[in-house]
């Protein structure tokens, strides 16, 4: 029983100290740990992109291979001790940086089943993201923080008003494929909706336009309902961003349950979870 507890206690040790490295960035070790991991991100996204430049590709595609799975070995195993030291897993492994980590290893692997599909390795740019923390910036991950609140209070409004935009949309476009008919063009009501959203966004392709009197009336009336649109979705949010103070500050502290961030200065307990941030 004592070399159970023994063993039990040892692990916790070890759990703590790599949370410390890995997550924190407060002492020596876990920002040393995440310069290094900046750098490395910032390398291998370099060795994704010249990988993609055919003539660099034919004479050093040999050497950006095993720099490529290099990196990603690196990674594969900085997110299995992620998991490891975080005390509730699945928690991690669902958040933004959870997703983000994981699908910066993906592609290499995808590669092995589907050529090509490692140039998606450039996803790894998301997390860049932990520079604000690595390098202190804690004004920045505040009005992170009050973007991500006003964004996520938004989100209802925001989705009505995208239903009722692709609803015009469909209407919109169908009215056109009657107006012009396919002998201009509109071959079908999917395509005249493509039409509708590239003429509503004030996109523009010019690949398929009205050419009747009646069309390009309608034409006018989209455009014109397209501005108008553009400013609706800005205004919900910044109307949310109103009602949340950005005076009070957060911390680089991660909860050691769930390694989530974004605390307030005086937070004893993560308001993710609810663990004790400093057990």
């Amino acid at each position: 029983m004592k070399k159970s507890g023994d063993h039990t206690e040892f692990l916790a040790k070890k759990r703590f100290q790599l949370h410390e490295i890995i997550f924190e960035a407060e002492t020596p070790a876990g920002k040393m740990f995440d310069l290094l991991l900046i750098i490395s991100i910032m390398l291998s996204i370099l060795v994704v992109m010249l990988d993609s430049i055919n003539h660099i590709s034919e004479i050093y595609g040999e050497y950006l291979f095993i720099l490529e799975w290099t990196f990603t070995l690196i990674f594969s195993v900085e997110y299995v001790l992620r998991i490891f030291c975080i005390g509730k897993p699945i928690r991690y492994i669902f958040s933004f940086f959870g997703i983000v980590d994981f699908l910066a290893i993906l592609p290499t692997y995808i590669s092995l089943f589907f050529p090509g599909s490692q140039f998606l390795g450039v996803v790894r740019v998301l997390r860049l993201l932990r520079v604000f923390r690595v390098l202190k910036l804690v004004q920045y991950l505040t009005e992170l923080q009050l973007l991500t609140q006003a964004l996520h209070a938004s989100r209802r409004k925001i989705e009505v008003f995208l239903y009722g935009v692709i609803t015009l949309m469909v209407i919109l476009g169908s009215l056109m494929y009657v107006v012009e008919g396919e002998e201009n063009g509109f071959t079908s009501i999917p395509r005249s909706i493509y039409w509708a959203i590239v003429t509503m966004t004030t996109v523009g392709y010019g690949d398929i336009y009205p050419k009747t009197n009646l069309g390009q009336t309608l034409a006018s009336i989209v455009m014109i309902i397209g501005y108008s649109i553009i400013a609706v979705p800005t205004g919900i949010i910044t109307a949310e961003l109103t009602q949340f103070d950005s005076k009070s500050q957060v911390t680089t502290i991660a909860c050691l349950q769930c390694s989530a961030e974004g605390h307030d200065r005086d937070a004893l307990f993560c308001k993710f979870c609810g663990s004790s941030l400093y057990a």
